[in-house]
């Protein structure tokens, strides 16, 4: 299992939301690539970008933050955020991101999931954001009515590399993940799984781990920035080794 410390970008600067309300934000950088150079430092093997701007206007509105981190750090970027069109998804893979993350498009647009798929094998990730047990879409502002069990269902027909899970309750709270909804994922999902959500202590990744080897990533954000987690000794906990199905 990797540790994916995340950059999430707002209007060009690097912040952190609570449980992604987009009006309470924490500022902590006006300079996301210096913030990717400086995880990439602390032994980070991957990094998870979210345009939340996108997210929510439905088109990047932090291209050229993203275009800068890519070109300013050597190991690999997943991205997501406003990525609804295969043209966009063209643009990220040829900047040099590694693998895109397709949210509501994934579930709105199973046509351009499909596309995706078959012109970018291995490189198209579906995020799936849930809340009270449904999954949410257009940057988490909207329940839809869907389980994330019926999500993953739906998705089986496609060739993607793996499914970003997130519990939006934990996010950005530092009160720990939601190991049930995990635990439920882990059982129902047919896909490796990125865990993201509430991980602030040493003890949360080895409790991800303990929910087995489908799990093959955590993102981590507001516990690396606050100090709460210290990003050499994350790494130490979730294990040194990069996945052969290395899902970043």
């Amino acid at each position: 299992m990797i540790v994916i410390p995340a950059i999430d970008l707002k209007e060009g600067r690097c912040v952190r939301l609570r449980q992604g309300d987009m009006g309470q934000e924490t500022l902590y950088s006006h300079d996301p690539a210096a913030m990717a150079s400086h995880w990439e430092q602390l032994g980070a093997q991957c990094l998870h970008v979210v345009d939340l701007n996108g997210a929510i206007e439905g088109r990047p509105e932090n291209y050229d933050q993203i275009a800068a981190i890519v070109k300013t750090i050597s190991i690999p970027v997943q991205v997501g955020g406003g990525i609804r069109s295969v043209e966009t998804v063209r643009k990220f893979l040829s900047l040099g991101v590694s693998k895109v993350i397709l949210g509501t498009a994934a579930l709105e647009d199973p046509d351009l999931l499909a596309q995706s798929c078959q012109e970018f094998p291995g490189r198209v990730l579906v995020g799936i954001d849930v809340k009270q047990g449904k999954v949410a879409v257009h940057g988490w502002t909207n329940l839809s009515f869907a389980s994330p069990a019926q999500v993953f269902r739906s998705l089986t027909p496609f060739s993607i590399s793996g499914v970003v899970f997130t519990e939006i309750s934990r996010d950005g709270m530092l009160g720990g993940p939601d190991l049930e909804a995990l635990g439920e994922a882990v059982a129902s999902s047919p896909f490796p799984l990125i865990a993201s959500g509430g991980i602030t202590r040493e003890r949360d990744i080895h409790a991800v781990r303990e929910l087995g080897p489908k799990i093959i990533g955590v993102i981590i954000g507001k516990a690396l920035y606050e100090g709460t987690l210290d990003l050499p000794a994350a790494v130490r906990a979730a294990g040194s080794e990069v996945p052969e199905n290395r899902i970043c």
